[in-house]
């Protein structure tokens, strides 16, 4: 049944004249994925997986909800083990791959991050000569990526070495976050609803994705301005006023950082309540360390 599914995924993928964009990684690929579908909505009908249904299964039945009229498809890719992403791929063929980082997510069914990196790297090899990767300048396993793609490189990040960078970033705390933008000899102050300072990043790639498809700085502008794409984290006030930061999905290390580090960003008393994080592997005690030392 499941193979049944892929062909007439395949199958139906490619009777629809449509641009693919792939988005992977082990941190914020759902998040990444919403503000990517609200920037191109500013100008091409797109689909986008609903939920995370980002595997061999959910990703064929998001394919098959493929129409005519759709110009866009914006394909969140999960990982488990090497060789599911170049499945996926196959499926979707993407124009465009979105790498957003290498954690330790799912380390302890891939083993380790150097594995994880080879897995999300699927996407990068599989996009055709004219395609394009858009690459995480900050993270070392992301930028080593170039080498093993035919597509044109784009790199984001906080680097000036990158093609789009940001700068002066600023925490508001729930009220978004601040920042400069650079692209080529243009400066551009932006400020988003994007809850955390790491949402710099979700923030460069979509804006990427949005110059790679040739949208104005404007669209750009308003899909990121958009206000229903804050997924992850939501701000939730209690019957006694008090404020609760809900980011209670799959956690990792990266993201329980983020979510102390916006935690420290507001005023009042502050209470932490932290569970599990799982399938981290041998990144287990080295990880829950690392945010024991943040929390403290």
């Amino acid at each position: 049944t499941l193979r049944g599914l892929h062909q007439l995924a395949h199958y139906w993928r490619h009777k629809i004249d449509v641009r693919v964009i792939g988005i992977t990684g082990s941190v914020g690929k759902t998040t990444t994925k919403e503000v990517v579908t609200e920037v191109l909505n500013q100008r091409f009908r797109t689909l986008k997986n609903p939920g995370n249904l980002n595997n061999e299964i959910g990703l064929p039945l998001t394919l098959l909800r493929l129409k005519q009229n759709h110009e866009r498809a914006v394909l969140e890719m999960g990982f488990y083990v090497p060789g599911e992403i170049a499945l996926l791929c196959d499926l979707a063929s993407p124009q465009v791959g979105v790498v957003t980082n290498i954690g330790t997510v799912h380390a302890e069914r891939a083993g380790t991050q150097d594995v994880i990196a080879m897995g999300k790297a699927e996407l990068v090899q599989s996009l055709p000569d004219e395609g394009v990767a858009i690459l995480n300048y900050d993270d070392k396993r992301v930028r080593e990526m170039a080498d093993q793609t035919r597509a044109r490189k784009f790199f984001y990040g906080l680097n000036p070495e990158a093609d789009l960078w940001a700068d002066g970033v600023e925490g508001l705390g729930l009220e978004g976050i601040r920042f400069r933008l650079h692209y080529r000899s243009e400066v551009l102050h932006l400020r988003v609803p994007l809850i955390g300072r790491h949402s710099v990043h979700t923030s460069l790639r979509a804006a990427a994705v949005g110059l790679i498809e040739g949208l104005t700085w404007q669209e750009i502008f308003n899909g990121l301005r958009s206000d229903r794409a804050q997924l992850r984290l939501v701000a939730v006030r209690a019957k006694n006023g008090a404020l609760i930061l809900d980011d209670t999905y799959n956690a990792s290390p990266e993201s329980t950082l983020a979510a102390l580090n916006l935690l420290d960003e507001l005023e009042g008393r502050k209470v932490g309540v932290l569970g599990d994080m799982l399938e981290l592997g041998q990144y287990e005690w080295r990880g829950h360390e690392m945010v024991g030392v943040r929390a403290a």
